[in-house]
């Protein structure tokens, strides 16, 4: 074999991509600050001794304690004429200083006699003339022998010099009696069964509000949705009108029923005869066949109870949402212990009552909304082109100046500029003029993929709320509902919708496509695709990814503890503030430990379920 010549230009790049490698990361030590002087120096020495043997011995059993507290007189520096002390008294624990005095700086020998065998305690300097002083002073610490005798060596403190006597103290701790445990065991539990439950809420919420934005996340699922534009412009102006007319609507339920949801006997009443008289009404309204083609007088009345329906079908929600306060309220006062169980049902109505108004918006929305993107279509299919390209132009130019109308007041709102033709007219204006380009460069009749268009900002809208840290979220709920675990589900809440919908949309996309083409081929819609096509393939992985984002949100409330979203990390953080580290390794313990049963019971049952 010949040998190849190695290239010298080779030989050149790669010592240049070498010093290139060095020459980054010297300046990333730079930029980063990377030294070991700090880590060298004695202080910083003794204080993380000091912390790791604090870590080391958590804060979880205590006994009952007796406590001996001794006091010996030390002069800082020598008076003239020399030192003469008095005898101390042997009967009882006593400690000795030699010399009785120094000089600011120098060290003493201190001994201790006739203690308590194998007990320890602060050895500690007491400035001042009063042995009752509680300022002390030093960091030693002593432990005394089987014989209850201890000897150190202290060091007076410097600039502490004084002709009066002072004193040094030493205090020792035996301990009696059986262990118990301690506050902070007691408060680290009582936390962390409050950390657990905030993340299982959180996921809980995230989990029901993700499943079906990961439909409409899915590029598979959206790809093929096309209208043509007459559908999306009524489509489109229908959302916003439609819900405006739902809050108003169930607003003026609501006034009627206001004044009914305080009856518990009436709620109870008017909830028990909905149930059966709703399902009733809408048999008659839609019926499952036609004796014989329905007049319009026939059509009209079905229509009237069809409507007529949804409003006491709210009526009926908000007389549920009086019967759980009111029932919760008289739950708590008699249940006395298992009162929470009639505070959560009061809860439950409460958070019934705020969603009414929200749902009502939406399903109006929507269904206006869909009603008028039918009639979009038939326009498109049945008229002649002309007339739906001059649709086309009229009302593509009103959906575009809604959509950037709207964005202009969301705008306005939050930064308040107070110059509508800037956040009013401005949009409108463009918005109007995107709407008819559209309508001018696109065929009259044509499909857009609007699907792809939902997709887009569908995906964009959950990257960038996926790209803000619990953390940031969480002080955005604590100003909302102040401090305490309900911001934390509320942040952890939010995070695991964004999160979640991201990995479900990627399941849903990496799914096979022949079932989905069997199940399109046989004439289903929509739902009826993503119910039997669909959801067979998904089931296990969204089991799979809803047990890690619970076991992660665990995590992560011990973070947004630290600034008062609840849970653990808030105790956590406080005894770090107070430097009380055995306290806080008594909270590193249990995070520890609930982190890894959860995982072994997550793995558990994934392998069961999954």
């Amino acid at each position: 074999m010949k040998n190849k010549k190695t290239s010298p230009w080779k030989s050149i790049r790669l010592g240049f991509i070498i010093l290139l490698i060095f020459v980054i990361y010297a300046y990333g030590f730079d930029v980063t600050a990377v030294t070991l002087e700090e880590l060298k120096s004695e202080t910083r020495q003794e204080s993380l001794t000091r912390v790791t043997r604090a870590l080391a011995k958590p804060e979880i059993i205590e006994y009952e304690q007796t406590v001996e507290v001794v006091n010996a007189p030390v002069y800082v520096s020598c008076p003239q004429g020399g030192v003469t002390l008095p005898e101390p008294d042997t009967s009882g624990p006593y400690i000795v200083v030699s010399p009785a005095c120094a000089e600011a700086g120098e060290p003493v020998t201190v001994q201790g006699f006739n203690f308590a065998p194998n007990t320890e305690g602060p050895l500690r300097f007491i400035p001042g003339n009063d042995p009752a002083n509680i300022v002390e002073l030093g960091r030693d610490n002593v432990r005394t022998d089987g014989d209850g005798n201890f000897v150190a060596e202290f060091t007076l403190p410097k600039g502490r010099a004084s002709d009066d006597v002072q004193y040094i103290r030493a205090t020792l701790s035996a301990n009696v009696g059986t262990p118990r445990f301690t506050q902070t065991a007691k408060d680290t539990w009582n936390k962390i069964i409050e950390t657990v439950f905030l993340a299982l809420l959180a996921t809980t919420v995230g989990t029901i509000l993700a499943i079906p934005i990961s439909f409409i996340a899915a590029r598979n699922l959206m790809k093929s949705v096309r209208s043509p534009l007459t559908s999306i412009a009524f489509s489109t102006l229908g959302w916003p009108v439609g819900m405006a007319l739902g809050i108003y609507i169930v607003g003026l339920v609501g006034d009627f029923s206001g004044p009914l949801t305080g009856n518990l006997l009436l709620n109870i009443v008017i909830v028990g005869v909905l149930p059966v008289a709703i399902p009733v009404a809408i048999r008659w309204s839609l019926p499952q066949e036609e004796i014989s083609t329905p007049g319009p007088a026939l059509r009209t009345g079905r229509m009237a109870v069809i409507l007529l329906t949804v409003l006491v079908s709210f009526f009926g929600l908000y007389q549920l949402s009086g019967l759980f306060r009111n029932g919760g309220l008289v739950l708590e006062n008699i249940l006395g212990a298992w009162g929470f169980l009639g505070s959560f049902l009061f809860q439950l109505g409460d958070i019934l009552g705020v969603l009414i108004p929200v749902t009502a918006a939406l399903a109006a929305g929507g269904a206006l909304s869909s009603f008028l993107g039918r009639i979009g279509q038939r326009a498109a299919e049945k008229l002649p082109a002309a007339t739906v390209k001059l649709l086309n132009l009229i009302f593509s130019a009103l959906a575009g100046a809604t959509v950037l109308g709207l964005i202009g007041w969301l705008v306005e709102w939050l930064y308040q500029i107070g110059r509508p033709e800037f956040t009013l007219w401005g949009p409108v204006t463009v918005g109007a003029a995107l709407g008819l380009l559209l309508a001018v460069f696109s065929k009259a009749k044509d499909s857009l993929p609007i699907g792809l268009v939902i997709y887009t900002v569908t995906r964009t809208i959950l990257n960038t709320l996926r790209s803000v840290e619990a953390l940031v979220m969480a002080i955005v709920f604590v100003i909302a509902v102040g401090i305490g675990p309900f911001a934390g589900v509320m942040a952890l809440g939010l995070h695991t919708i964004v999160s979640l919908a991201k990995l479900y949309s990627e399941q849903v996309e990496s799914i096979q496509a022949g079932p989905l083409e069997a199940v399109q081929a046989t004439g289903a819609n929509r739902l009826q695709t993503i119910i039997y096509a669909v959801v067979p393939q998904i089931v296990p992985p969204y089991i799979s990814y809803t047990m890690y984002r619970w076991d992660i949100n665990v995590r992560m409330s011990t973070i947004i503890g630290f600034v008062g979203g609840g849970g653990i990390g808030f105790l956590l953080q406080q005894n770090i503030n107070l430097l009380n580290y055995r306290a806080a390794s008594a909270q590193m313990i249990a995070i520890a430990v609930v982190v890894s049963i959860m995982d072994y019971v997550s793995s558990a049952l994934r392998e069961k379920v999954v």
